[in-house]
């Protein structure tokens, strides 16, 4: 864990100090968000805050080389493809946030990306259910890719208010470390040291150092540099892990949650995004529009008009994440019942934040 702890503190250290150098940097290139119609933000802000997390996942894999354990998961090509797809989707978005690229240069790049990860052993070769289920070589191939861009662009189409997409991972990424550390102790030998524990370990490091500069109000945003980054580690984590997990080798309270949880946590952590990202493509293919053409319909955007201020709204997303993630995550170490009850219980905690606390911090008209 010493080693663990290590990685997310390079990770932060790195992102936090260079977030204001990247800041700088994205104002001179004229990568700047400007305001429009659909946004929440008052004034332009310069955007590319993903390249300082690039840095910090680099920062903390050169120390991670360094270390007496985690320098195994260097041993085989996993984590060379997720650093190489890494490169290739933060030069894909931060080219996006200062030029804005057609929409299939965008989803081409992804998919190279994806197809990265693949080559070098990413790639979601078998499935949990009924022990392994061995997927043939073009499944595995299109059901990687699928997972990659989905997730990829979940965390971009929530990237919509301050420090929201940067805190959901983070989230996420908190309830998958976890598992996956506490499953790896079944592994025989038992083996704490994986490819993603550790990429979910870096993603807790960059968030957080990322999150001072990026919470309302924030001083820049990530961009599709970070967002494209952030979606791409979790992804990868994911595939990462659940191509490994035979449920029954799974020591959990009840056999049921062995068979589900494998399956259920890597949905949960994610699901938010993934919901917000799927209601806007039916709600814009129903309206004759592009899937990708923008709107201000998300998610966040139903919470502000319901009368949240713009942290608020954000701290709700957060609990909505921690629940889901954290009460599939209980199964692990719960009695069946107990851990539905515990779910059901952060279900409606949620849902009472979400509708009967709401209300305006900021007269009309000001900035959110």
């Amino acid at each position: 864990m010493r080693e663990y702890l290590l990685v997310m503190l390079v990770a932060g250290v790195v992102t936090f100090w260079l977030t204001p150098l990247v800041r700088w940097f994205a104002v001179r290139a004229g990568a700047i968000t400007p305001v429009r119609g659909r946004d929440v933000h008052a004034v332009p802000k310069p955007r590319l805050g993903g390249l300082a997390m690039l840095a910090g996942l680099f920062g903390a894999t050169l120390v991670a080389s360094r270390l007496p354990y985690l320098s195994q998961i260097f041993a085989d090509t996993q984590m060379y493809g997720v650093l190489a797809a890494a490169v290739v989707v933060s030069a894909l978005g931060a080219a996006d946030d200062r030029w804005d690229l057609h929409w299939a240069l965008k989803l081409g790049g992804q998919v190279a990306a994806a197809v990265v990860m693949a080559a070098q052993g990413v790639s979601l070769i078998s499935l949990p259910i009924q022990g392994y289920t061995i997927l043939p070589g073009p499944v595995s191939l299109a059901l990687t890719i699928l997972l990659v861009v989905a997730t990829m662009n979940a965390v971009n189409f929530v990237d919509g208010l301050d420090g929201l997409a940067a805190g959901m991972v983070g989230i996420a990424a908190a309830a998958f470390f976890v598992w996956s550390y506490e499953l790896s102790h079944t592994y025989d030998p038992p083996n704490v040291f994986s490819t993603a524990t550790f990429i979910t370990a870096v993603l807790m490091g960059v968030t957080a150092g990322f999150l001072p500069h990026n919470f309302h109000p924030s001083r820049l945003f990530m961009g599709d540099a970070g967002s494209l980054l952030l979606g791409l580690l979790m992804a990868a984590a994911t595939i990462s892990l659940t191509g490994t997990v035979d449920p029954a080798a799974v020591g959990v309270a009840s056999r049921t949650a062995a068979v589900v949880l494998p399956l259920a946590l890597p949905v949960a952590v994610v699901a938010i995004p993934l919901v917000d990202m799927l209601l806007a493509v039916v709600r814009r293919t129903r309206a004759g529009r592009k899937p990708w053409d923008a709107d201000a319909r998300h998610l966040h955007h139903q919470l502000l008009r319901l009368g949240h201020s713009h942290r608020s709204a954000v701290l709700t997303m957060y609990l909505w994440a921690a629940t889901l993630a954290g009460g599939v995550l209980s199964f692990n170490y719960l009695p069946e019942w107990a851990g539905l009850v515990l779910l059901v219980s952060l279900g409606v905690l949620a849902a009472l934040v979400t509708w009967v606390v709401p209300r305006r911090v900021a007269p009309e008209g000001d900035p959110l």
